[in-house]
């Protein structure tokens, strides 16, 4: 039987071996830094290794603070913290929950577009590599730029490396995080792992009443709570999701009286797909405004390239 000791050990020594000969590879070139308003973190392999760049973004989606309709609430909180960060006044990581669809995702961009000629820029990270966080960290300290690092759609399963990555960049370290750089995050999922009924039984009862969560409960929330800033986003009511039908089919040129007449066909649409959230607006707004101008024989000319979700 092998000993699961010595297969730690060899494990050890295995990832110790690893990170040497990382460390002999040679730096990957300087980012370009005025080649884009945004950036993805990407690994690619090399004849050396596995190395990670930051990717210039050469076509951002030019998605408008003006576009994100019946958010006002969440609209302003964002804006007023990137505003904060961007004038070098401190602000918070922040953390976007709630319904899919709802525009968490695009509202970061928005406020990319918004305030990019002030110095603002984004760097995109995959669950994945959050491990990276440090190296992105130390990549842009000193620059005169303000980051925010986006992971979208952020969620964990047990014993993920990203998790534990993400906890010390955001307030677990020996190092201060740079005053430049912030974490913005989407997730469906509140604490961003999975909770199970039988965390609950972990829960301890106080003699005086005082409920204490189990450690599981405790870990899970202990990641979001290292989010200074939570946003929460909810369905939309049918009358907003015809309103932000109506501001995306005026978008592609449609008069009152083709948004009027394409009422029934987007709560068909929505009720197919059973969700009416701004996404599924947007969707429905392309399909429709495509088909309106096939029929009109303009081949689709009218598509405006903008969009939510």
């Amino acid at each position: 039987m092998t000993d699961p000791n010595k297969l730690e050990r060899l494990a050890d020594r295995a990832e110790a071996l690893i990170r040497r000969l990382e460390s002999l590879l040679p730096a990957p070139p300087a980012p370009d830094w005025s080649a884009a308003n945004a950036f993805r973190w990407r690994r690619r392999a090399t004849a050396l290794g596995v190395q990670a760049v930051l990717q210039p973004v050469r076509h951002v989606s030019p998605i408008r603070l003006s576009d994100l309709k019946h958010i006002d609430d969440q609209k302003q909180a964002i804006e007023q913290n990137t505003r904060q960060f961007v004038a070098g006044l401190p602000a918070n990581n922040v953390l976007l929950t709630g319904s899919r669809g709802t525009g968490k995702s695009s509202l970061i961009k928005a406020c990319l577009n918004a305030y990019a000629g002030r110095g603002l820029r984004l760097i995109e990270v995959d669950k994945d590599d959050l491990v990276d966080l440090p190296d992105i960290v130390e990549l842009v300290a000193g620059r005169p730029e303000r980051f925010i690092v986006f992971c979208d759609d952020l969620s964990f399963e047990e014993g993920e490396p990203g998790y534990k990555a993400l906890k010390v960049a955001l307030d677990g370290s020996v190092a201060a995080q740079s005053d430049n750089l912030l974490i913005y995050a989407t997730s469906n999922r509140r604490h961003l792992m999975p909770e199970y009924m039988r965390e609950n039984l972990d829960a301890k009862h106080q003699e005086d009443g005082e409920i204490h969560p189990g450690e599981t409960v405790e870990e899970k929330i202990s990641l979001s709570e290292r989010f200074g800033l939570w946003v929460s986003f909810y369905p939309f009511r049918q009358d907003d999701y015809l309103a932000i039908v109506a501001h995306w089919l005026s978008s592609f040129g449609c008069g009152e009286r083709e948004i009027d007449a394409a009422r029934a066909d987007a709560l068909r649409f929505a009720l197919e797909r059973g969700s009416r959230s701004g996404r599924v607006a947007w969707q429905f707004a392309k399909d429709w405004a495509g088909r309106r101008a096939r029929k009109a024989g303009t081949g689709g000319r009218a598509a405006a390239p903008k969009r939510r979700g």
